[in-house]
């Protein structure tokens, strides 16, 4: 028996010394980790990442990983101003058609072993070349292939000289090639991974890819051979790592967040906004020590749409549509729904900030004028209880509960049908939905991107004419919108077209968003942007 509590007594000792060493040591890497978690950028993606290959790069997310991996040739800066990138000038023919670009001779691809002896290449035009010849490869079927729609033909003139040439002017077309559809990708490696490029992505931006274990966690790592400085010369980007995490539940988020385990939050969401701001979309007390709100215009617009081809009487009655357009207070909806977050969409689809934009082509809060169209269609269509379902998602479900109760009180009964993201979207493209809530983001800095959504020859599935609305005026002012370099022109032009949208009812502008973000205290550098692109190359964490 003594013999037995012997052992067992040596047990327990070698047991404790193990036990004590194992915790000194996770001590040790913890504190380690702690001393370098300055460097290290964490945030969440509530909204899984598709790719991480920039010409599928078509979702808010997917954009935002693919900036911090590519570039393209110029890029927008936070005014959004058109700057150089991989290209560092550029110039255009007098009669708009040329577009030549000289490149920069010291960007250099992420370092893989496909590349030989010294694991990287420098970017060439020829790179260029191949990269927009991907986009219109039927193959391929990228989603930013509609980029190149004015293009005609580009060319690789030397190593550093790349040439574009269009079908006809078009004077939004520098913005576009900003957009991540557009970076530059190497041949080689693209070739080896075929369709696994989306999750084994080479690129030349800031940072370069580490691990991807899909929805779970992203990494990037720091690009150090990166080739742009900031202004006192020192190469970018100031930090080692992004960390990005994938918790669907956006309250589960806001925790972390509170915690301090990831850095900012992007937007607003129901689940946590009294919790924290006030009514007047302030910070409340208990965070404004340790979070920063940083807020501004965002060129999104939030809408209702009607699929004008269904056999629904409503929604092929102009009265109805208009009814729901006067029918609920946007201003309540904004203070009670967004803590004041956004602006009241009282003009037309063209949002704050864009030329063109015009309050006084949407429709104003008028009660009394929806209850009264309303009772038209109900004598004129012999309906006494008309009503329309809306297809939304649950993170919108408040606002179209809201609007909801609204109609109901103009005498329009409104059902809901929620669905997932990816459900609705699809129903939307392919008119399986009466009335449907979207948005629409803007692709590059022209009105024309918005009124494209209207263009007859845009009709969905193969384009962005949700609506299936068409008429000949408007269609003739948006090719016209082509010839037309003076900008003051083309705003005239934009708001008629816009104009002429409204006048017809065809959709419900709610609000026109802001970009709201909220980080730690410790962030620097974070700045935000009106496309909500998420740029990471400048960002200290002190």
């Amino acid at each position: 028996m003594i013999k037995l509590r012997s052992i067992r007594l040596w047990y327990l000792i070698v047991y404790l010394s193990i036990s004590c060493g194992f915790l000194l040591f996770v001590n040790c890497k913890n504190s380690s980790k702690s001393n370098k978690d300055h460097l290290v950028f964490r945030y969440n993606e509530h909204a899984n990442i598709n790719t991480l290959d920039p010409a599928f790069s078509r979702t808010l997310q997917d954009t935002w990983v693919a900036n911090q991996l590519f570039n393209s040739l110029v890029e927008m800066d936070s005014l959004l101003n058109i700057v150089p990138s991989i290209a560092k000038s550029w110039t255009i023919s007098e009669d708009a058609l040329t577009y030549t670009f000289s490149l920069r001779n010291d960007v250099y691809f992420h370092k893989h072993s496909l590349f030989g002896k010294d694991s990287t290449r420098l970017v060439v035009a020829e790179d260029f070349h191949y990269s927009l010849n991907r986009l219109r490869d039927e193959n391929v079927a990228a989603p930013g292939s509609w980029v190149l729609n004015k293009v005609d033909d580009f060319y690789a003139i030397n190593d550093t000289v790349f040439q574009i040439k269009l079908k006809q002017p078009f004077p939004a077309f520098i913005g576009l090639l900003s957009m991540k559809y557009c970076s530059v990708v190497p041949k080689e490696i693209v070739e080896h991974y075929g369709s696994e490029f989306r999750s084994n992505p080479v690129g030349t931006g800031p940072f370069k890819f580490k691990r991807w274990e899909e929805n779970i966690k992203l990494i990037f790592r720091r690009n150090n051979l990166y080739f742009e400085k900031d202004s006192k010369g020192k190469i970018l980007p100031y930090l080692e790592a992004v960390a990005i995490t994938f918790l669907p539940d956006k309250q589960s988020e806001f925790l972390q967040f509170a915690q301090g385990n990831i850095d900012f939050l992007n937007s607003l969401d129901a689940s946590y906004k009294d919790e924290l701001l006030t009514g007047d979309g302030r910070l409340r007390e208990k965070y404004a020590q340790t979070v920063n709100m940083i807020r501004g215009p965002y060129l999104n617009s939030e809408y209702l749409g009607f699929y004008l081809d269904s056999s629904t009487p409503e929604i092929q009655s102009e009265l109805i549509r208009k009814a729901i357009n006067y029918g609920f207070d946007r201003n309540k909806m904004m203070i009670y729904l967004r803590n004041g977050i956004g602006n009241p969409a009282y003009g037309g689809f063209i949002p704050i900030g864009l030329q063109g934009h015009d309050e006084s082509v949407g429709f104003s809060y008028q009660p009394e004028k929806a209850k009264q169209l309303v009772e038209q269609f109900k004598q004129e269509s012999g309906i006494s209880k008309p009503e329309i379902t809306l297809a939304t998602t649950s993170n919108y479900l408040s606002f179209c509960e809201f609007i909801q109760q609204e109609l109901e009180k103009a005498g329009l009964i409104i059902n809901l049908d929620v669905m997932p993201e990816a459900s609705l979207r699809s129903a939307r493209s392919n008119g399986k939905v009466d009335m449907f809530r979207s948005s629409w983001i803007a692709d590059y800095l022209d009105a024309e991107n918005y009124l494209s959504i209207f263009y007859s020859k845009n009709f969905a599935p193969n384009g962005s004419n949700y609506f299936h609305f068409k008429d000949t005026l408007f269609d003739s002012l948006y090719d016209k919108s082509f010839t037309i370099a003076d900008i003051q022109q083309r705003k005239k032009l934009y708001t008629t077209m816009d104009s002429i949208a409204m006048q017809r009812a065809i959709m419900v502008p709610l609000y026109y968003d802001e970009v709201v973000r909220f980080t730690r205290k410790d962030i620097e550098g974070l700045g935000i942007n009106p496309i909500n692109l998420l740029d990471l190359k400048r960002v200290r964490k002190n």
